[in-house]
Parts: C-alpha cells; sequence; structure tokens
C-alpha cells in the first residue's frame, strides 16, 4: 500500500515540477516587457512570479529526488529481504531451464586436428597476370595542366 502511495505521490510531484518549470519566464523574457508584457507579472504580487515559482520549483525538485532515493532504497531492501527466488521475471520466469548436464569444472575441451571440409567454394578465382586497363603515364607526364604566364 505504502508503495502505490509513494508511486502516485511520485507521478503528481513530477508533474507539477514540469509545470512550474514551464511557467517560468526564460532569461530573455525581460525584453518583452517594454512592449506591454509586464501587467502579467502583477497577479504573484509587486516582484512578479520569478520569486515564488523559483522557490516551489527548488522545493518540488528536492521533494522529487528525495522520493526517488527513498523508493531505490526500499526496492533494493524488499529484494534483499525476499530473496533470489522470489524475483519476478515476468515472461523469463516462463522459459525452462535448459536441459542436459553440466559440462565438468577445470576441463577444457580439446582443439579439432583439421579444420571440417566445407562445401568448394563458389568464389571465382583471381587470374594470375592482368593487363593494366590504363597504361601508366610517360615519364616526365603528371596529368596535370601547367600554369601560363601571361
Amino acid at each position: 500500500m505504502l508503495q502505490l502511495i509513494l508511486h502516485i505521490a511520485f507521478v503528481l510531484v513530477a508533474i507539477a515540477l514540469v509545470a512550474l518549470i514551464l511557467m517560468q519566464r526564460g532569461a530573455g523574457a525581460q525584453a518583452g516587457s517594454g512592449f506591454g508584457g509586464g501587467a502579467s507579472a502583477t497577479v504573484f504580487g509587486a516582484r512578479g512570479a520569478s520569486n515564488f515559482l523559483s522557490k516551489s520549483t527548488k522545493w518540488l525538485a528536492i521533494t522529487f529526488f528525495a522520493m526517488t532515493l527513498f523508493m531505490a532504497w526500499q526496492a533494493t531492501r524488499m529484494a534483499r529481504e525476499a530473496g533470489p527466488a522470489a524475483v519476478d521475471l515476468g515472461v523469463m520466469s516462463e522459459i525452462p531451464a535448459a536441459p542436459g548436464a553440466a559440462p565438468p569444472t577445470g576441463t577444457v575441451p580439446a582443439a579439432p586436428g583439421a579444420p571440417p571440409a566445407g562445401p568448394e567454394s563458389t568464389v571465382p578465382s583471381v587470374p594470375e597476370e592482368l593487363p593494366p586497363a590504363v597504361p601508366p603515364p610517360a615519364q616526365g607526364e603528371t596529368g596535370q595542366e601547367a600554369p601560363q604566364d601571361g
């Protein structure tokens, strides 16, 4: 029951944290106040919403991280108390163990003497000598045009 309450509170704190962060103004929001945007800040008082929203965000973030650490500690403690046999593997728990005897420990299987004979390769072999497709450039030719002085 405690886990259910913690999970619900955790989700509500996360949603509130996201909402508070999105409600805050960015650093460049002050540039628009010269065009009539300053009147909306009077809802939260004379100093505006920045003080209220930043303090609320700070405390919600502290609550969020504290709940995260507590829930992780609680899950670890419960898993240790339950032991390895009680771990729920979900779908993987339905797969039976592999049959057969385990190999004796400390022995290494021997490597085969010759590689097994496989089917003949279907890859064609490379011819021994082929003439070059393009004749090499003559001595002194570089393939680049010389600059013209003019």
